[in-house]
């Protein structure tokens, strides 16, 4: 079996894996980036927008990597905008196709060795260390070996195969439904917006008193006019979604999320299909939910055109190239970030990075969990939840972080993703240094927040 040599190796190219493979390059460490699929970027390459990188304040709670990235669509003249939701958070809107010829320039120019399209089989250990993961791409299979991984896989695959204690969704509840974002171009903003305006009833808006300050549901949709960009957020039970659900014409889901991703096409992307099935990850129910929500973005977006001002011009542009996971199983780590910790907007000592996201869990239905953060804060996620019990040599980074349900409902989101990811490719980096052990633990905290602050990360100064 050929076989090839790293320092690190990072499991998973969405956004926490780009962001710990350029982090861990950038630090000076050989990475290898494995991704299963054919791209780069996960989540970002749909048009959703990043969302935990800035709290109900107004203030950047995700720096860095995130930061260079963004930038670099700019240069290309790409839409990028901090915007309002005047719901329950803020966000940053991109266009997805400028953002797909940002992240592989980005990885590559940081010195990353890519391996797409490329499946984790198995772990080599010696006891809690893992030291090569065997491979199978195209080629055939290889054994990659290194001194430090990253599990950025979303479902803790790289710590399961290797023997990690998991968490998952408790017996009798079911995990969140699985969606597939779609994006429709022509949309008239002004009529869109105008609607909205007059109609306070049909949308979601002030969930957070950070957002809301005191104002009637018409003066947010006021605020939302003003603004400019369709950011809209159609509820389930208002009136013209409810009926629609009632009458048949729209799948049950809890809202229909607008969010703009270029002024340019006047395009817009679409987050409301949904479904739910007991173990998302498994092939056979991936297959049910490609049958299922291709067919939802059709009916929603013909509910739109049919329904909606400012849609009946618009067609669909785009469609989500993968089926989006909310949950699945979490790796259990040294410390299991709490609800209590995200709501209360805890900061830490050795927070590592911030999520400011609300407790967001997504149900079947129209039904869904939504919990502000204190005060619009941030809170801290401390390295110990990134720090997987049992492995000396890996760290973990996204949404199979060690938390509660509740927790990671708020921290599995793009801009928190992004920031637990580079933290784990500094944190890496920096073992190589230690000895040939890589132990993770021994890095002191303070000297990786050090240098996670000296590359642009977000620790300090935030509520």
């Amino acid at each position: 079996m050929n076989s090839q040599d790293y320092d690190v190796i990072v499991l998973g190219g969405g956004s926490a894996g780009i962001a710990a493979a350029v982090a861990a390059a950038r630090n000076g460490a050989r990475t290898a980036l494995v991704e299963a699929g054919p791209m780069l970027g996960g989540e970002l390459l749909t048009g959703m927008t990043i969302d935990g990188a800035i709290n109900g304040r107004g203030e950047d709670t995700v720096g860095g990597v995130l930061t260079d990235l963004l930038q670099l669509c700019r240069d290309m003249g790409g839409f990028v905008a901090k915007l309002n939701d005047w719901r329950l958070i803020r966000y940053i809107a991109y266009d997805p196709e400028i953002m797909k010829i940002a992240i592989p320039r980005l990885v590559f120019e940081a010195g990353v060795t890519v391996h797409l399209q490329t499946f984790a089989e198995e772990t080599v250990q010696d006891g809690g260390r893992i030291t090569g993961l065997v491979v199978l791409g195209k080629g055939g299979r290889q054994l990659l070996t290194a001194r430090a991984f990253v599990d950025a896989s979303g479902d803790g695959d790289l710590c399961a195969m290797a023997g990690g204690e998991m968490l998952s969704v408790e017996s009798g509840e079911k995990p969140q439904p699985m969606s597939m974002m779609f994006r429709m171009a022509g949309v008239d903003t002004g009529a869109l917006l105008s609607y909205v305006r007059d109609h306070p009833e049909c949308v979601a808006v002030g969930e957070s008193d950070a957002i809301r300050e005191g104002r009637t549901d018409r003066e947010i949709t006021e605020e939302i006019f003003r603004q400019g960009q369709p950011c809209v957020f159609f509820k389930g039970d208002g009136p013209l979604l409810g009926s629609a659900i009632q009458r048949g014409d729209m799948f049950a889901t809890a809202l229909i999320m607008i969010q703009p991703t270029s002024e340019k096409r006047r395009e817009v992307c679409i987050n409301a299909t949904r479904i739910t099935l007991d173990e998302p990850n498994r092939s056979d129910n991936m297959a049910t939910a490609l049958r299922v929500l291709p067919a939802q973005v059709f009916q929603c977006a013909e509910f739109l055109r049919k329904s909606v001002p400012g849609f009946s011009d618009a067609s669909i542009s785009g469609m989500s190239p993968r089926i989006g996971i909310r949950e699945t199983r979490r790796v259990l780590g040294d410390y299991i970030l709490t609800e209590e910790d995200v709501l209360q907007a805890k900061k830490r000592s050795d927070g590592i990075a911030k999520g400011c996201h609300h407790v967001d869990i997504h149900q079947d239905g129209t039904g869904q969990i939504r919990i502000p953060v204190n005060d619009g804060g941030s809170y801290d996620i401390p390295v110990t939840s990134l720090l997987p019990k049992g492995l000396e040599n890996v760290v973990v980074a996204g949404r199979c972080l060690s938390a509660s349900r509740e927790a990671q409902g708020s921290a599995r989101v793009m801009g928190s993703c992004m920031a637990m990811g580079q933290a784990a490719g500094c944190l890496t980096a920096m073992a190589l240094t230690q000895s040939n052990h890589a132990r993770l633990r021994d890095i002191p905290v303070a000297r990786l927040r050090h240098i996670l602050k000296e590359q642009g990360a977000v620790l300090d100064g935030t509520r």
